[in-house]
């Protein structure tokens, strides 16, 4: 068995052309998904991209990692104590660590470790590729190793090769003569002139004003900028999966698409960001092409990325480390049927600290430190009617609010009494300062605030924010 998986920074799926996207942004993807599962609901448990990929590679949430930020203490993983044996408790065993175990030749290409100082993430690989940039290489970049890797390795049996892109994070890097596909397109049509005032004298470190987003013009250049970065890393997966056609392996080969979050791009006045526990933010793409195993269908119903990492692991006859708090849908996958959650906890304490719950046509997002944004204590939006977060509904829906609050109350009960710490990583890094992306940054903001006329905002802020974080 041969697996590929596409590991695709900061993508969101509403950008795709497969999950109906207006713009011809990812044919490569979609003749993945044309071929298999596409996945409408799948969101990580933390976000973004170090919480993330911590959840999904290691199998467990982050309030029982303790990672769920980008620096101090909550960007390191728990040590196990003393009843951590001579090498990795099995337990614990990562997602690469699972696969080589059962004989799998695993093989990582990205510069992720490095970044993030994510030394855990190398468990388990038997080759590593790092681009060299700390996250600023493009695809062009990447997908050379990969070609040269397949061109060598391909018709062997039994592996496991992870590819990361970064094309669609910031900053949005598609070299000048690549062009814009999309220039004559236009862009999403939910942001209006109005909404973009609004936002404009509003504030936030990644707001309108703050982006120098004030005209439809601007929106459409920042978007374009946005998909461009899609499309070019696009364009590299199909070399990928031409390369693979090229050495007769792709007719059997396992494909799946990903990401570690999405982003906001307008929504809730955050522009090129993944600082909120939101829909936009937390929402992936999952798209899973296994021929001979999964017929092509669309599943609507609600997953944890992370209980996808458990069932590929059920799916390849393999044993789910019983410390992972993912579940395995792997049943209900080869029988072509919907088995998701009932309700799903979303994780934020990079940019902003909150926790949301994810039901129903909801999500009601929880705020314990808004990272200096305009963010209230409680939002409730219904992501069915309004997938961009326009309309806070919390106050004219208390009830459906406060039912959001009691299954978040309920999952956290749960897991502190599954935690081996007593601990909530979110109150340690409410403790150190604040979210590490403005932590010591409120001075410097409110500066900025009052030179740029909105003085108000910036009293407003000091009074939410006595402590001076």
């Amino acid at each position: 068995m041969r697996i590929v998986y596409f590991d695709c920074d900061t993508l969101r799926p509403d950008h795709l052309s497969c999950y109906g996207y207006h713009r011809n942004t990812s044919p490569n993807m979609d003749r993945i998904a044309a071929e298999g599962v596409r996945f409408e609901n799948c969101y990580v448990s933390d976000a973004p991209c170090l919480p993330s990929r911590c959840s999904f590679f290691t199998g467990r949430f982050g309030i029982h990692t303790g990672v769920v930020g980008h620096g101090g203490t909550a960007a390191d993983i728990r040590i196990e104590g003393p009843s951590r044996p001579f090498s990795m408790s099995q337990a614990f065993w990562p997602l690469p660590m699972v696969l080589k175990r059962m004989g799998f030749y695993t093989v990582s290409i990205s510069s992720f470790a490095e970044r993030h100082a994510a030394w855990w993430f190398d468990a388990g690989w038997r080759e590593t590729y790092n681009p060299g940039k700390g996250g600023m290489e493009r695809a062009d970049e990447v997908a050379p190793i990969a070609l040269e890797w397949i061109k060598h390795n391909a018709r062997r049996d039994n592996w496991f090769l992870h590819i990361h892109f970064w094309d669609p994070h910031t900053p949005y890097r598609t070299p000048s003569e690549y062009g814009n596909p999309f220039q004559d397109d236009p862009p999403p049509d939910w942001m209006s002139q109005e909404i973009l005032e609004e936002h404009w004298a509003g504030y936030g470190p990644h707001s309108a004003r703050e982006r120098e987003i004030a005209t439809l013009d601007d929106f459409k250049r920042w978007i374009d900028g946005y998909d461009v970065g899609i499309r070019y890393m696009d364009d590299h997966i199909g070399q990928i999966l031409d390369a693979l056609a090229h050495e007769e392996v792709l007719d059997d080969l396992v494909v799946v698409v990903s990401a570690d979050h999405g982003e906001n791009q307008g929504e809730l006045n955050a522009y090129g960001d993944h600082g909120t526990a939101d829909h936009l933010t937390s929402r992936v793409p999952l798209i899973v092409r296994w021929p001979g195993l999964l017929q092509p269908r669309v599943d609507r119903a609600l997953h944890y990325q992370t209980d996808f990492a458990a069932t590929l692991v059920d799916l390849i006859s393999g044993q789910i480390p019983e410390r992972w708090d993912g579940e395995s849908f792997a049943d209900a996958l080869r029988a072509g049927e919907e088995q998701g959650r009932a309700s799903l906890i979303l994780s934020m304490c990079v940019m902003t600290c909150q926790r949301a719950v994810r039901w129903g046509p909801w999500i009601m997002i929880r705020t314990y430190h808004d990272g200096y944004n305009d963010l209230p204590p409680f939002m409730l939006f219904n992501v069915e009617r309004d997938p961009h977060e326009l309309h806070n509904l919390a106050d004219l829906e208390p009830q459906i609010t406060d039912h959001g609050v009691r299954l978040l109350e309920e999952w956290h009960t749960q897991m502190m009494y599954t935690s081996s710490s007593d601990i909530d990583p979110l109150w340690t890094v409410m403790r150190e300062g604040g979210p590490y992306g403005v932590r010591g940054r409120l001075k410097s903001y409110c500066q900025r605030l009052r030179e740029t006329g909105r003085s108000h905002h910036a009293e407003a802020l000091e009074a939410r924010h006595r402590a001076g974080r």
